[in-house]
């Protein structure tokens, strides 16, 4: 028996170390997955053009294809163009409607594609909900498949226990500037690493930037850009917590590839995080845009020894046990078997 085939149209440059982003990590992870399932996936690059009906014309009539979100959103034609003609799964990393600027077109887009959808695949509980809640997707045609994590060994921190890390593209949704101002009032003895790309809202990182300036707090935070895998696993590794300051999450890969690592967390209660960081006893989850309720958890981490031991200890404990890649692999398997 041959191979079940599978096209799986992706954002261009998916690979690409510049371009690192939790949506393409997942994609690339779920590739390798499937095809240790027996799956041949065939990865269908989608560039600026996505409109055309380039990508998704490789697909044979009533073949399989699974496409990320992102192309999907950009490409509502392409997408109703495929409708009928193949069997059609698609990806949603986000719902366009959780974020506080979304515009009246993205969110056009994203309901004319999923209306056409055969199977969507929905990152987390909370993003199937949100596309069931705001009426885009039946219940029946929603499966999730969570983010996994890659093996990694426990990471060594510092002896200071005051090296943060905040890992995701510097852009309003992610909070940096909440987290810039919870540190600003946090006192000394504290570093911060930001690693994320600036290239997505450029305006918004300079503000940023700016405003860490302005509250005299740059000196203590690295900039680092984006990273690839070689040096976020370095940042990971000097990290004693990591913060996730975010306004809207589906997920939170970077909170689950922190507590793989025994990395405790302090993050946002919002989206999906609360999953991320299940059970949640090496967390501390805060309410969203409140940098007074940001630094008051921040102020316990820097301030209470027990704490910071407790929350250490149980991160180390649960770290080897959670969920890996092969896991989200298999939901994404047991779905798209269903479209066969």
């Amino acid at each position: 028996m041959t191979d079940p085939v599978l096209w799986f149209v992706v954002p261009e440059g998916v690979d690409d170390p510049a371009r690192v982003s939790g949506g393409n990590v997942f994609d690339l992870r779920v590739a390798d997955g499937l095809r240790g399932l027996g799956w041949d996936v065939r990865l269908v690059e989608s560039g600026a053009d996505a409109s055309s009906p380039a990508a998704l014309a490789t697909v044979p009539s009533d073949g399989l294809a699974l496409v990320d979100g992102l192309v999907a959103i950009r490409a509502p034609e392409a997408i109703e163009r495929a409708r009928g003609r193949v069997r059609l799964a698609l990806l949603v990393h986000m719902v366009a409607g959780a974020f506080a600027d979304a515009d009246v077109e993205a969110l056009a887009a994203e309901r004319r594609a999923l209306a056409c959808a055969d199977l969507v695949l929905a990152t987390s509980a909370w993003a199937r909900d949100e596309l069931v809640a705001r009426g885009l997707v039946a219940p029946e045609r929603v499966a999730v498949a969570p983010p996994g994590t890659d093996d990694a060994p426990l990471a060594e921190g510092t002896a200071s226990r005051a090296s943060l890390l905040c890992v995701g593209a510097v852009a309003p949704h992610k909070g940096q500037d909440v987290l810039v101002d919870a540190l600003a009032a946090l006192g000394p003895g504290w570093t911060c690493t930001i690693a994320g790309s600036v290239a997505v809202d450029p305006a918004f990182a300079r503000r940023v930037a700016d405003r860490a300036a302005d509250l005299g707090v740059s000196d203590r935070i690295r900039w680092a850009g984006a990273v690839g895998r070689r040096e976020l696993d370095a940042l990971y590794d000097r990290a004693d917590v990591l913060v996730a300051p975010s306004r809207t999450e589906s997920f939170g890969m970077a909170v689950a590839d922190a507590l793989r690592r025994g990395i405790p967390v302090i993050a946002t209660r919002v989206g999906g995080i609360p999953e991320a960081v299940d059970p949640g006893r090496a967390a501390i989850l805060v309410s969203p845009g409140r940098p007074a309720a940001l630094r008051e958890a921040l102020r316990r981490w820097m301030t209470e020894p027990g704490l910071r031991d407790a929350l250490t200890a149980e991160a180390r404990r649960e770290g080897p046990h959670r969920a890996d890649w092969s896991d989200t692999a298999v939901r994404v398997d047991r779905a798209l078997r269903g479209l066969r």
